[in-house]
């Protein structure tokens, strides 16, 4: 248990777990975890825009061809949690290597599905091959980087991934208006093979000696397959802090998707763009805001860190951290999301895109201001199933922001994009609501409910 009582001891063989990989490796490891959590977004993403070529090709309706969104979205939802739980056991590098295939497979199988039963199956496979690169990569970060320096890294990390999340829809639209939606997926599946080399060649194991399922194993033989729970992880969720953070996140989410999802029928039908691919450019700004948000969020959440720490004369408060998250939460967001909506009801022409344009690209920076924080508060508080953690934490918010989009479009046709919009902003003040009550009453949160949580001594 972690208090405010808490002496700060650092023994110097925890320091040296930290110092196993050089400065220079490290960011190899951080490229690498990038470059696999970039993959899962450009797999989700590239595929809405392709949805009327592949409904035409498969002589299929776009709302059947759809479904496959829905389906994603679970298989996204399980394979985060069976990728995480059996990192725990068998090691990251390990998880990395053995979802790659499927991702490979499932790409192939797309590609050359030639009905809608064919699609979906191989549509989960894919999407289950990939879906462990962002709780994965959140563990990786976690192993190799000590706590005032995690914030950082972690951003960089959710900046590659999230730029990825703004970046595919126009590729997808490219590639839907000139190319082929079925060379796409082939191509997705190269790149799994790119990546399965890259982890196999240049990537460690970063769990900490002695800490994984099979290190604790008295015997083992030489194959060792054992059952792990995947579902196990949800049972973090019972802490109060944890629980409080991921709906938080989830309702600062919804306010991205409630500007990108129907950006073709608000943004595109009010200044006339009609273009695919046009469309998916709209979506850059908010990618950019998500790049250079990220690591500047995770910067400043480790100097507040360092700051409190020094305050309170070197005692730790995990919830310190969530300080970062005031000017995303209070300000940035609602402002972005609810100017977005005003400026499409009431300013038209160039100045109503421009500034449309530029609501997009402050909402990505409020975003990842309070995303980031919270992806490594995650880590701080349940370091040793820092991966567990965040595949739980995605898994319920993507449950959830799949039950709140389908709402998007219909609360659009009947109460306008501004008063939808201000909706969503109300929503975003919400959470960070939730998040102060969880600064101010965090130790007493988690002294509720206990779940394993990370102190000083082992973080």
């Amino acid at each position: 248990m972690v208090s405010e009582d808490s002496p700060l001891l650092a023994s110097t063989t925890h320091e040296a777990i930290y110092d196993r990989f050089a400065p220079d490796q490290k960011r190899c490891i951080v490229f690498l975890v990038s470059f696999a959590g970039l993959l899962p977004m450009f797999v989700s993403a590239t595929f809405v825009p392709s949805i009327p070529q592949i409904a035409k090709d498969l002589d299929s309706t776009h709302a059947v061809v759809s479904l496959t969104v829905s389906l994603s979205i679970l298989a996204s939802a399980v394979g985060a949690l069976v990728w995480a739980a059996y990192s725990s056991f068998y090691g990251r590098r390990w998880m990395y290597l053995w979802g790659m295939p499927f991702l490979c497979i499932g790409s192939c199988g797309v590609a050359m599905a030639a009905s809608l039963r064919s699609l979906l199956l191989w549509r989960f496979v894919q999407t289950f091959g990939c879906s462990g690169g962002i709780p994965l990569g959140a563990g990786v970060i976690g192993d190799i980087y000590k706590l005032e320096e995690r914030g950082t890294a972690i951003g960089i990390f959710f900046g590659a991934t999230l730029w990825g999340f703004a970046v595919a829809p126009f590729l997808g639209g490219a590639a839907a208006q000139y190319w082929s939606w079925r060379n796409l997926h082939y191509s997705l599946a190269v790149w799994g093979l790119l990546e399965l080399l890259l982890i196999y060649l240049w990537f460690p194991e970063t769990s900490h000696p002695g800490t994984l399922g099979i290190d604790k194993l008295k015997r083992r033989r030489s194959i060792h397959i054992t059952w792990v729970n995947p579902l196990s992880s949800l049972w973090l969720l019972r802490s109060p802090n944890l629980f409080a953070v991921m709906i938080a996140s989830t309702l600062v989410l919804i306010t991205d998707y409630v500007l990108l999802v129907p950006l073709a029928y608000t943004i595109g039908v009010r200044y006339g763009i009609a273009n695919e691919a046009l469309i998916g450019a709209c979506f850059l700004p908010n990618g950019l805001g998500n790049f250079i948000g990220a690591p500047v969020a995770g910067r400043l959440s480790d100097i507040i860190v360092r700051r409190w720490r020094k305050h309170r004369k070197g005692v730790w408060f995990p919830e310190d951290r969530l300080r970062a998250t005031w000017i995303g939460g209070l300000v940035m967001i609602p402002l972005s999301i609810g100017s977005s909506g005003l400026i499409t009801t009431y300013v038209g022409g160039s100045v109503g895109l421009c500034l449309n344009l530029l609501c997009l690209f402050t909402n990505g920076m409020g975003v990842d201001f309070v995303f980031n924080p919270i992806g490594s508060y995650n880590v701080d508080v349940a370091r040793s199933r820092s991966a567990e953690t965040t595949a739980a934490t995605a898994a319920i918010r993507s449950l959830i922001l799949s039950a709140a989009t389908a709402f998007v479009i219909p609360s659009i046709e009947h109460i306008g994009v501004a008063w939808t919009n201000i909706i969503a902003a109300v929503l975003a003040v919400i959470g960070q609501g939730l998040i102060f009550l969880t600064i101010h009453y965090g130790d007493r949160m988690r002294a509720s409910v206990d779940v394993g949580f990370s102190t000083i001594e082992d973080n």
